[in-house]
């Protein structure tokens, strides 16, 4: 490629993200001027995990991770 075609890819690319630039400040303008969702709208996608123990049945074919399988020491 010639000095040329490098400049002119650059400025094709200098637009290109002049151009990104615009839309994100577009978009973020849009953004700040809707109105906030209401705080009950989060509550209802809260999951209450239980204070009670987990079954211990559910783990007996795992490793503890980075300590190796139950049976065995770490090294």
């Amino acid at each position: 490629m010639s000095v040329q075609d490098d400049l002119a890819a650059v400025k094709r690319r200098l637009q290109d993200l002049e151009h990104t630039v615009e839309e994100l400040e577009r978009r973020v303008g849009a953004e700040r001027a809707a109105p906030a969702t209401p705080a009950s709208g989060r509550a209802e996608s809260l999951v209450t995990i239980p204070d009670a123990p987990y079954d211990s049945g559910l783990w007996t074919d795992t490793d503890d991770e980075g300590l190796g399988a139950r049976d065995r020491h770490a090294p």
